[in-house]
């Protein structure tokens, strides 16, 4: 049996909470959440993405998707890094969940964003995946700061914030589909975050950390042409 270790190792990266197990997709899972996506994420009257990337037709929709996070993982680098994360609920995935880094090895504070399929809404889901990246952010890679941000309006990522611990950092008036629109911007810390509310288990991280930019890499790690 070959137990070399994954050359990018961020594919054995499991994020565990009580419904839920967060995993880079592989091309099968980001064509199953592609459909996820074409069956509905919010309905169409609803502003709920400053891009409204869920609206293009099929199949421009299903090859963008695949684009974007092919292009996503390809970018990776440890000094800017965004990880987007399939949300999977008993083998299924049904959501993405993204946390966003830049400069992280100075600044410490990440970023992040998520959608569910509309079906799967409702039951929690949210809550557990934010708590799953928030427990990467602090308790795996030592993060001071993790912000967000939802147009007001949008009561169910407002609670979910407002539940793990996050506090108001700023509002900002934004044109949106030709409409006046306010994204509030939210911020949680080790110190603010509920971290009683939804255990979080992590496994396959440490192979991971360097590309995060948690500790310094080798030119024989990673390097650049």
């Amino acid at each position: 049996m070959n137990d070399a270790p994954h050359p990018w190792p961020l594919f054995d990266l499991r994020i565990r909470t009580p419904h839920l197990e967060l995993r880079l997709p592989t091309d099968d899972d980001l064509i199953a959440l592609s459909k996820v996506v074409g069956a509905g994420i919010a309905d169409a009257d609803r502003t709920v993405f400053l891009v409204p990337w869920h609206r293009l037709p099929s199949p421009a929709l299903e090859r963008q998707f695949l684009q974007h996070w092919w292009q996503n993982r390809g970018s990776w680098n440890p000094a800017k890094w965004s990880l987007g994360l399939a949300i999977v609920e008993d083998g299924r995935p049904i959501g993405m969940q993204d946390i966003i880094g830049t400069d992280f090895a100075v600044r410490r504070v990440v970023q992040s964003g998520s959608w569910i399929g509309r079906e799967f809404q409702g039951r929690g889901f949210g809550t557990e995946a934010r708590a799953a990246i928030l427990g990467l952010a602090f308790d795996g890679l030592g993060a001071e700061a993790a912000e967000s941000g939802y147009l007001a309006g949008n009561a169910a990522s407002a609670r979910v914030s407002e539940k793990l611990g996050y506090q108001l950092l700023s509002e900002e008036v934004l044109a949106i589909e030709g409409r006046r629109m306010v994204e509030v911007r939210v911020r949680c810390t080790p110190q603010t975050w509920r971290r009683d509310l939804v255990p979080v288990t992590i496994e396959g991280l440490e192979p991971c950390l360097q590309l995060f930019g948690v500790g310094e890499l080798s030119p024989q790690e990673w390097a650049t042409f």
